[in-house]
């Protein structure tokens, strides 16, 4: 099910051009109302159900209707961001609660080198079927082919 705006919580990030969940949505699906400050979700439909607006959200302002097989009817998960964690409360129809934590980082923030031991991008490389450092970075000489 889509994220969707609770608009009693939504402070549309108390008037920042961006909110927090137009910068953090994969899809580009959030946007703000100027004229109301809130959020909301432009094109529900195209929603992947990630949860990213859901745990940014300095409000706590963005829900997610979960599946029943995910979340029965009546149940509801609630991630409570941290600095350096993420709180998960889930509530069930019985209104027994569980809740367990997952750490956000577990290196420093900016120490990640993300293309560290590739090999530098050529335009030619947009013209073949591999992969950036296929098939070295595979541990082969080369990758298997169907015979034709």
């Amino acid at each position: 099910m889509p994220s969707f705006v609770i608009n009693e919580k939504c402070d549309g990030c108390k008037g920042q051009d961006k909110t927090a969940c137009m910068y953090i949505c994969p899809n580009d699906l959030m946007i703000l109302d100027k004229e109301r400050m809130k959020a909301y979700n432009q094109e529900p439909t195209y929603c992947w159900e990630c949860y990213c607006c859901v745990k940014i959200c300095p409000q706590q302002a963005m829900d997610v209707r979960g599946y029943a097989d995910f979340m029965p009817l009546g149940a509801a998960s609630t991630p409570l961001r941290g600095t350096e964690d993420i709180m998960w409360t889930i509530t069930f129809r019985d209104e027994r609660i569980k809740r367990f934590k997952y750490p956000t980082r577990t290196t420093p923030e900016g120490s990640i080198k993300a293309l560290e031991g590739f090999p530098e991008a050529k335009a030619a490389d947009l013209t073949t079927q591999l992969l950036l450092g296929e098939p070295d970075i595979m541990g082969v000489k080369e990758l298997p082919t169907k015979k034709k």
